[in-house]
């Protein structure tokens, strides 16, 4: 079911200043850039960056991220029958399977309220009609 760690998401205050630092001071060069979502590192597991906060109807982020700011995102070959079996486990989810713009996604809770990030990607050409994917993040 998980195979790999796909991505590391920071979830960060200041975008700007988060990706001066990874950019500039430790040098790593973007893979790819949207307003709200950067990764860094080529190949391999990426690291991205994510807005921590933004105007919601609700403060769930907030409490989901008090712990801290931090995601492991992982890419699996069929969401809905991950999802279906992870509800059958009592698996708290965070965000129900969701159509996005990448592909699906969901995010779940482990015992200690970390959040893990769970992505089904559009096969390759329908990806390519988009410069950029996001969403991984709570938000």
């Amino acid at each position: 079911m998980f195979q790999r760690i796909n991505a590391i998401i920071l979830l960060v205050q200041d975008m700007k200043k988060s990706i001066d630092f990874y950019n500039n001071v430790l040098g790593m060069e973007k893979k790819q850039e949207s307003e709200d979502w950067v990764e860094f590192l080529k190949q391999g597991t990426v690291l991205a960056l994510h807005p921590a906060k933004k105007k919601t109807k609700n403060h769930r982020l907030q409490e989901a991220t008090k712990g801290g700011n931090i995601l492991i995102g992982f890419n699996v070959s069929d969401l809905e029958s991950v999802c279906n079996d992870l509800n059958k486990k009592n698996v708290k989810f965070y965000k129900n399977l969701k159509n996005e713009s990448f592909g699906k996604h969901a995010i779940i809770e482990d015992p200690e309220g970390n959040l893990i990030s769970l992505a089904e990607m559009a096969p390759k050409e329908e990806f390519m009609q988009i410069p950029y994917y996001h969403g991984f993040a709570p938000i």
